[in-house]
Formats: structure tokens, C-alpha cells, sequence
């Protein structure tokens, strides 16, 4: 069995095994569109193939941002269902070697991830990437998108990723008038990025975002937060001139907004309260701010958020707002 990334010469070959699946909405178009932005490279994109030459048994395709080094996320993973095994020596068990009990798919799968993440690792990406599914909101119910979902996780969780974490995606349309909820805060721009470092890190203690508390704990709130001035900064495509911090009447800062935009579509980039703020209804006034930002400076028809699943306050104050779930995250992570 031969784990490599591929050449651009073989890129139709590698399309070829992409095909409609209920745990991912990734179609060849979409490849060919993140290959031509930056977000998918060659060097991203690895295959298994039981010979030189044979169609791959595998595909695993990861992302990043145009300008990143090193790829940010798994971003899909293709398996075939009935692969056709090469002759295995009994006395010497590989890592994809299929058990009776195991899905070849996951095997094959486990073993491809396993030889990527070796070569990421010598390369300075440690840990390896996570991976990320994109679901329905009630996925769990349907039995072809479980089972789709199920020989993935057991091929990650092989491959070291072995810890869960599910998100909530929402939208929202641009054209809905955005409700006014109180005139309790006023928001001001702020041309300083230091500023909203110490707001990162003032608003970490207690965090329900588990993605953000995560990090958190590898990194330290420090290296937490400047991660993320950086990375709305310089790597999303939303304006600098959006950011806002958010007033009581009194001048007090409660909190923060990032209204920002991926490649696609703009988002609710990043929305803080300060601790001693929180519990008294503020997120759903700075998520309308956010909106009302968003609406007026894209010409997108809708907004997405996204937000832990265990974030009761902001996803109640998203609901409020007017957003609604369209969809499900499901993070694997190695730590």
C-alpha cells in the first residue's frame, strides 16, 4: 500500500472518487475552486493506492487558509466501498490491514491519515489537524448519514483524533430587518488591536465556546488571544473597520464585536461579554449589531454563526436575533 500526496497531473483521478455523501457536501467543483483560491494545494490533497498507477482506495483532502504554511483542518475523506485488497503477507500485519470487525473503509482510512500526520509532524505541524464534518442538525436520526459519520470517526480516532466536540451552524437572512432589542449599549470603533487582545483574554474565564477554551489551556490565554486578533486580522476577509466595542450608558465596556467573512460569506466573526456583564442579555445586543454591520457592508443574502453546542447563552441569543440552525460541526481533535 503506497500513503502519498498527489501530483497535479492526477487530479482527475482523485476527483473521480469524490462522490455525493451524506457527511459531506464536498464535490469535485468545489476542489477545483479551493485549489485555484489556495485553500486546498496538492501537497494537501493525499491518496492511498494499493500500486503505482491503480485507482486510489482512499482520498483525504485537507485545508488551510491562502496563506498559511501548514493546513488548519481535515476537510474531507473518501473511502471505497468495496476496495479491492492486495495480497497481505499473514506474518507481518500492517497498520491498514483490516480486521473482520472493522469497516475497510475506516482501515485503509486510519492508515492514510496515520502516514499524513507522520509528515506533517516532521515538517513542525504537531498536533496533527483536526477534522472536521459538516452534518444536518439531526444526523444522529438518520441511519445513512450515522453510518456515514461512524467508519469517518473510527478511521480519525485510529488516527489519534480522539476527541469530539460538536458545533452549532446558524443563518440568518441580510434582507430580514434586524430586531432592536434595547438601547442599552452603544458601540464604538477602536482603531487599536491591543485593545481587543486584553478583551480576548478578559473574557476567556468561564468560556462556554469549548473550541476557545481549549486552546486556551494548550497555549495559555496570552498566546490564546493574540492568536486571535491575528487570525481575524489578517486571515479572514472581513473589514478591520467593523470591529466594535460595545458601551453601557455610562461608558463601562461590556464586551466586544467581530463582525467578519470567510471566503464564502460574511459571519459572526467573534462576539465577547466581560464576565461581570454576563448574565443580563448583552450577547443578543451585540450579536444584532454584528448583524446589522454584516447587512449593511456585503451583498451576501445570508449571515452564518457558529457556536459549541454546550453554549446555551449565545445560542439563545442567536435564536433571539433571528438566526436559526442549519446545520451541525463535528470536531475530531487530537487534543
Amino acid at each position: 500500500m503506497i500513503f502519498r500526496p498527489i501530483v497535479p497531473q492526477e487530479l482527475n483521478a482523485v476527483l473521480a472518487q469524490i462522490r455525493p455523501d451524506p457527511s459531506t457536501s464536498l464535490s469535485a467543483e468545489m476542489v477545483r475552486a479551493r485549489l485555484a483560491s489556495g485553500e486546498y494545494r496538492p501537497d494537501w490533497i493525499w491518496v492511498a493506492e494499493p500500486d503505482p498507477g491503480r485507482a486510489p482506495l482512499a482520498v483525504a483532502i485537507w485545508w488551510g487558509a491562502p496563506t498559511d504554511v501548514h493546513p488548519s483542518n481535515l476537510d474531507a475523506l473518501f473511502a471505497r466501498s468495496d476496495p479491492a485488497w492486495p495480497s497481505i503477507d499473514p506474518r507481518r500485519r500492517t497498520p491498514w490491514v483490516p480486521s473482520p470487525t472493522v469497516d475497510p473503509r475506516s482501515a485503509v482510512a486510519a492508515a492514510l491519515l496515520t502516514a499524513a500526520h507522520q509528515v506533517f509532524a516532521a515538517d513542525g505541524l504537531i498536533p496533527a489537524p483536526d477534522y472536521h464534518l459538516f452534518l444536518p442538525p439531526d444526523w444522529r436520526d438518520h441511519p445513512e448519514v450515522a453510518a456515514s459519520v461512524a467508519w469517518r470517526r473510527y478511521a480519525a480516532e485510529a488516527a489519534g483524533l480522539r476527541l469530539a466536540a460538536e458545533r452549532l451552524r446558524f443563518e440568518r437572512e441580510t434582507d430580514r430587518p434586524v430586531p432592536s432589542l434595547s438601547s442599552r449599549l452603544f458601540f464604538t470603533s477602536e482603531p487599536d488591536d491591543e485593545v481587543f487582545v486584553d478583551l480576548f483574554r478578559r473574557v476567556l474565564p468561564s468560556s462556554l465556546d469549548a473550541m476557545c477554551a481549549r486552546e486556551a489551556l494548550l497555549i495559555g490565554s496570552e498566546a490564546h488571544a493574540r492568536n486571535e486578533v491575528a487570525f481575524y486580522r489578517w486571515e479572514m476577509y472581513g473589514k478591520r473597520s467593523w470591529w466594535r466595542i460595545a458601551r453601557t450608558s455610562t461608558g463601562q465596556v461590556a464586551g466586544f464585536a467581530i463582525p467578519s467573512h470567510n471566503s464564502f460569506v460574511p459571519v459572526v466573526g467573534y462576539l465577547g461579554v466581560l464576565p461581570e456583564f454576563r448574565g443580563r442579555g448583552f450577547a443578543a445586543e451585540i450579536i444584532a449589531e454584528i448583524t446589522r454591520i454584516l447587512a449593511a457592508e456585503s451583498h451576501a443574502e445570508v449571515v452564518r454563526a457558529e457556536t459549541s453546542l454546550s453554549n446555551h447563552p449565545v445560542v439563545a441569543a442567536l435564536e433571539l436575533v433571528g438566526y436559526r440552525n442549519r446545520n451541525r460541526r463535528l470536531v475530531l481533535s487530537a487534543v
